[in-house]
């Protein structure tokens, strides 16, 4: 694809379909189930109504060892990402599958030895929870198997959990409205499973709940497994746990209410407190006193009077008193504001950006840089490369050396300059000054300026200045590899890949001799 006869399509996903056979082996993706539903229709908040579910959530399979070894770099403490980390008795990674074209990240449980010691059970038990699809849920993708290993893969929620940014945050806490949104994505998660006869959720809590890469609240999958032959269905302190699972150790529907209450409690007071505490502050009218004193002044006290009822009603003692999930989900519902704003502009994250799969040809740590959409690599790269990539574009007669010639090249100079500094308007505007002179053509000039219109958020003047550099020096990988970016940009990922791919194969042509970069 050149600068000139780009088709800029859009691509579309290949279905795979494998039937689950029931056989316990560890072949790679041997099995496959039909995505499920996505629920009863709900508002959008700023975000794709049918969700991730109808985006792209991989059939549930069954993944080899060797996969997720290499997925996690042979389970390297450096892909860890569950809170207690190596600590935990389960510990949680994150990982990318070798062989997934759409780069996807995964979050791969790995529990302690023996604490499934029935294969078939721990199968039996994955493949329930893998037939659940929800926009609301972290998808369950698969589970593997292996002598004594037993793994749980779903999706990567990669913007921290609801503890994190409740407890322990950094830049700004959780805003009124987004709490609320919580509460309703929760509710309708639970009340989802439990119309799909997975009612039992074990150990709801506020590290439960995970941040999608649009900043969308989901419950991971991980608490609708069985507990295993370790007998815990809660790992927090006895003063969270509900009453009658310490008084029998058993997990009911009304026992995941109670725990959901105690989460109510958290994203109203930003504190970790124990539910016998609340409800006597609840019965005294003293609500305004359990409140975040970081949401003072920024709260509807009528919403946060029904939901510190909601919550009490979730926390009582007898079982039969407390709502079900269509109950939490009819409460929270007509509380809901700003539906309008996405969830990652409320949480104060950066708005994702997928970057091109991964190309067919190796990748250097340009085309690295590219396919990762990291533009502050990029900007490394290209100023330690400099101008090494323009020899022999341009070749000036001695009568060329005007005075404007050399006004064009402190121009250039001082665009350089401010592209180190990371100035990158001042950058724009110096370059376009030695631009416009037009007795020079550098490929470099355009791809630099490519790269600060991008950092400028101008991803079509990006495009335009890496046409431009392919049309100066058409084997220029780089040229190419700043289209695969600006096209990722406009969300034109089928162009975007083609592009990267094109690259790819240009720099391995040059290794092998011929012309390129």
């Amino acid at each position: 694809m050149g600068c000139c006869e780009s088709s800029f399509l859009r691509g579309h996903d290949s279905d795979h379909k494998i039937n689950h056979n029931g056989n316990n082996n560890n072949n790679n993706s041997s099995s496959r189930l039909p995505q499920a539903s996505n629920g009863p229709a709900q508002p959008s908040y700023g975000t794709d109504s049918l969700g991730a579910a109808a985006g792209g959530v991989p059939y549930f399979s069954e993944f080899s060892l060797a996969e997720l070894k290499a997925a996690t770099n042979n389970f390297s403490s450096d892909f860890i990402v569950s809170e207690s980390g190596e600590k935990a008795p389960n510990v949680v990674y994150k990982g990318r599958l070798q062989n997934d074209t759409n780069r996807r990240w995964i979050a791969i449980k790995k529990f302690a030895k023996l604490a499934w010691p029935s294969p078939k059970q721990f199968a039996d038990e994955a493949w329930g929870v893998g037939k659940l699809r929800h926009k609301r849920l972290a998808n369950l993708i698969g589970y593997c198997c292996d002598g004594d290993e037993r793994l749980l893969v779903a999706e990567y929620m990669p913007n921290d959990t609801l503890a994190k940014h409740l407890f322990h945050w950094e830049n700004q806490t959780i805003e009124w409205a987004m709490r609320l949104r919580v509460a309703l994505f929760i509710a309708e998660s639970l009340d989802y499973c439990s119309s799909e006869g997975r009612p039992l959720y074990h150990d709801l809590n506020a590290y439960r709940v995970l941040f999608d890469e649009n900043g969308d609240p989901r419950l991971s999958c991980f608490g609708l497994m069985k507990n295993s032959r370790d007998g815990k269905s809660y790992s927090t302190n006895l003063a969270y746990t509900p009453p009658e699972y310490l008084r029998n150790g058993r997990v009911t529907p009304e026992s995941v209410i109670f725990s959901f209450g105690t989460v109510l409690l958290d994203l109203l007071s930003g504190k970790h407190i124990p539910p016998s505490h609340a409800l006597d502050m609840i019965r005294g009218k003293n609500i305004l006193l359990l409140m975040d004193s970081h949401l003072e002044g920024n709260f509807s006290t009528e919403e946060a009077t029904v939901v510190f009822d909601l919550a009490s009603r979730c926390l009582q003692y007898e079982p039969r008193e407390r709502p079900n999930t269509k109950d939490l989900v009819a409460t929270l519902a007509p509380l809901q504001n700003k539906s309008d704003v996405p969830s990652y502009v409320m949480l104060g994250i950066p708005k994702h950006e997928e970057g091109p799969p991964t190309p067919q040809h190796p990748l250097s740590p340009m085309g690295d840089a590219c396919s990762r959409m990291d533009l502050t690599a990029i900007h490394q790269i290209l100023v330690m490369t400099h101008y090494k990539d323009d020899e022999g574009t341009n070749e000036l007669s001695f009568q060329e050396w005007t005075q404007q010639m050399r006004d064009m090249l402190e121009a250039r100079k001082r665009g350089d300059v401010a592209f180190r500094d990371k100035d990158f308007k001042t950058a724009i505007e110096c370059y376009s000054q030695f631009i416009d002179v037009g007795t020079m053509v550098s490929p470099t000039v355009y791809a630099r300026r490519s790269l600060c219109h991008l950092l400028c958020d101008q991803p079509d003047a990006a495009l335009r200045d890496a046409m431009q550099a392919q049309c100066v020096y058409p084997d220029w990988s780089t040229a190419f590899y700043m289209q695969a970016v600006a096209l990722a940009k406009l969300d034109m990922h089928k162009d975007a890949a083609d592009m990267l791919n094109e690259a790819a194969a240009l720099e391995e042509k040059k290794q092998r001799g011929g012309k390129g970069s």
